[in-house]
């Protein structure tokens, strides 16, 4: 028999940080109302990376690939998120194909890798010109 679950909610106010750069990701986000702002500090200062909005997620890679979260998320202005578990995510995948499975683990690297690789190379380090054509 299977059971029908009601999914938790969360508010958060705005400015609240939702998770922080090397935190256990427990668990992934859904915007149900609201935004989120996704960013990184680098130098003491906030780089925006992006705005999630209604209907987006964030905070699934962690859940995919058990890495620390790569960045920081905080409400933009009052913010309701449906929250989802690991277990709720290991419950769906384990029903899934195993080829499936493997593609997601696959397509979160690699993305990860990506993101990575962008914010690295948005920001000027030690003997790279801060400039586009460095």
């Amino acid at each position: 028999m299977v059971q029908d679950r009601v999914l938790e909610r969360k508010v958060f106010q705005a400015g609240e940080i939702i998770f922080k750069e090397g935190d256990e990701g427990l668990r992934a986000y859904v915007v149900q109302a609201g935004g989120v702002e996704i960013f990184k500090i680098k130098d003491g200062k906030r780089v925006v990376l992006g705005i999630v909005g209604p209907g987006g997620i964030f905070g699934e890679m962690a859940l995919i690939d058990d890495v620390p979260r790569m960045a920081c998320a905080a409400a933009v202005d009052v913010t309701t998120v449906i929250l989802i578990s690991r277990q709720m995510l290991e419950e769906k995948l384990s029903k899934a194909d195993p080829f499936l499975r493997g593609l997601i683990n696959v397509f979160a690297s690699n993305l990860r890798l990506i993101a990575q690789r962008n914010i690295v190379d948005d920001f000027p380090h030690p003997g790279k010109p801060a400039t586009p054509e460095g």
